[in-house]
């Protein structure tokens, strides 16, 4: 199985996050209820690393309010050998 963080934004104020964290917590999923928060310094965001078959099995854990702004990034552990490998991740 592939590792993804998921990264979901809300609004900063009080409504919207009361919001999202009850909505998270709402679902009894695992991973949404152990979500980590970054409101409490200022960053109005939510993350979830998850270990699924591809982001769109990601997308579904979800709640539907938040897919459509939701950050979905695949994560990889590097190897000093694969240090030779990464020149085919990057763009110029």
């Amino acid at each position: 199985m592939k590792r993804f963080l998921i990264e979901v934004p809300h609004g900063a104020d009080k409504e919207s996050c009361d919001e999202a964290i009850l909505v998270f917590l709402q679902t009894g999923s695992h991973f949404l209820t152990h979500a980590e928060w970054g409101c409490q310094d200022g960053e109005h965001k939510a993350w979830i690393i998850v270990e699924v078959e591809n982001k769109e099995e990601a997308r579904l854990i979800i709640p539907p309010l938040y897919r459509s702004t939701a950050k979905i990034i695949q994560l990889t552990t590097y190897t000093a050998k694969d240090i030779l490998d990464t020149e085919k991740y990057h763009q110029g």
